[in-house]
């Protein structure tokens, strides 16, 4: 199967070190969080911390919609995904649309 373009920045993002996978861990993170990567599949709960987490970082939120986020990062039951590099964050948002839409609350 085919990989979207969105789905290689994430991977690029992934080999460089500058995703970070899980709520927990994006919490942490004091600042450098330029997108906010959520799954469709999150709970209502988790879709509102991942709007307050935006609002903290002042970036967006993009669901991912066709296939879970979990697939997409490559670990297991990963709900959401902090992209930490500014230009792969622009890369991912400017191809965004094929299984990806930006999630209202995001401060973009």
């Amino acid at each position: 199967m085919q990989r979207s373009k969105v789905e290689s920045y994430i991977g690029f993002c992934r080999k460089a070190g500058r995703l970070t996978c899980g709520f927990n861990a994006v919490e942490v993170q004091k600042k450098g969080v330029f997108l906010l990567l959520l799954c469709a599949g999150a709970s209502e709960n988790a879709k509102k911390s991942a709007v307050k987490l935006a609002q903290k970082f002042g970036c967006e939120i993009l669901l991912s919609e066709k296939k879970p986020l979990e697939e997409i990062v490559g670990k297991e039951n990963c709900k959401l995904a902090a992209v930490r590099d500014a230009h792969l964050a622009a890369a991912i948002l400017s191809n965004a649309g094929d299984g990806f839409i930006k999630y209202p609350g995001g401060n973009g």
